[in-house]
């Protein structure tokens, strides 16, 4: 059940934050292997990254890995979500910059390259984390929790005062695709006043109209408005997989979101590896692919926009 791509999967962009533009290529990998980044421009240093939960270090805007180097990569959420949505755990992914590249704000451009690259079993049992009792961790309003579940859920709610956005919450089963057919093209989303902000310190620099859903006072800015009518919950469940992603094999467990951000996600994280009873390493047997996210995938269930 252990999965990788056929071919390598190749990407090119601008970073929505740095503004700089990379050179991404996701390559196949052997059974075991994990995900891994590598920086392709560091010379000096250690240029491997892990896509791990105990890499993750502070970063307000997106979730950014850092190894004992030094060495750092930023944005990973939307192309970790698309790995894990596609079944892949093990994928060295090699880029030329510092940020994985926005392309359209959401993962459906990596969920279509892999596609095309196509996706192989490398004919090895693989492990799940099951989860075995609640693990919950809160900051102000906001919560994020984990519980058992045969398979992996996600659960999530946001609430904003732009008429635009709202109150939204949506619950979904994310096994059999479930993650391409739903999620993936929905893109990451902000206020124009947050923009403005932002600008002003030298942030988001990469950002515009065609890669982030804008919002101005109950009115979308972005062309062509909106994919889904509640497509800010459908994102932030989309960085809620990449970020659970990270703890490096699927988790089957309910994962619930309120108001919940990428660091309150890697609290959860951290909270959870800390107790080794709240989780065990279960073999995944062929009759529970079924449960899984990215099993039974077809081109079919990506999304087509008009």
């Amino acid at each position: 059940m252990q999965r990788s791509l056929k071919t390598t999967a190749q990407f090119e962009g601008f970073g929505l934050h740095s503004g700089k533009r990379a050179l991404l290529a996701v390559h196949p990998a052997g059974a075991g292997f994990g995900v891994w980044f590598k920086r392709t421009d560091v010379i000096v240093a250690d240029q491997m990254v892990g896509a791990n939960w105990s890499n993750v270090v502070h970063s307000p805007l997106c979730t950014q890995l850092i190894n004992e180097a030094g060495t750092s990569i930023a944005t990973v959420e939307h192309l970790m979500a698309a790995l894990a949505g596609c079944g892949i755990y093990n994928a060295l992914i090699e880029i030329d910059g510092p940020e994985v590249p926005i392309l359209d704000g959401s993962a459906q451009p990596f969920v279509r390259g892999f596609m095309a690259a196509g996706i192989t079993d490398l004919g090895q049992q693989s492990l799940s984390i099951c989860i075995l009792k609640t693990v919950e961790v809160r900051a102000g309003q906001a919560m994020a929790r984990l519980s058992p579940s045969a398979m992996l859920e996600i659960a999530f709610s946001i609430d904003f005062v732009d008429r635009a956005i709202g109150y939204q919450e949506k619950t979904l089963n994310m096994s059999n695709g479930a993650f391409v057919r739903e999620l993936c093209d929905s893109r990451t989303f902000c206020m124009q006043d947050d923009v403005d902000v932002m600008l002003s310190r030298g942030l988001a620099l990469g950002g515009t109209l065609e890669n982030a859903v804008v919002f101005d006072d109950g009115k979308v800015l972005s062309p062509g408005g909106l994919r889904h009518q509640d497509e800010p919950v459908r994102h932030k469940m989309l960085d809620a997989l990449g970020d659970l992603a990270l703890a490096g094999a699927p988790i089957l467990g309910r994962y619930e979101g309120v108001r919940a951000g990428h660091a309150l996600t890697n609290k959860l994280l951290r909270g959870l590896f800390s107790d080794p009873s709240a989780y065990a390493l279960t073999p995944v047997t062929r009759s529970m692919g079924h449960l899984l996210p990215g099993m039974g995938l077809k081109k079919s269930d990506i999304p087509q926009q008009v």
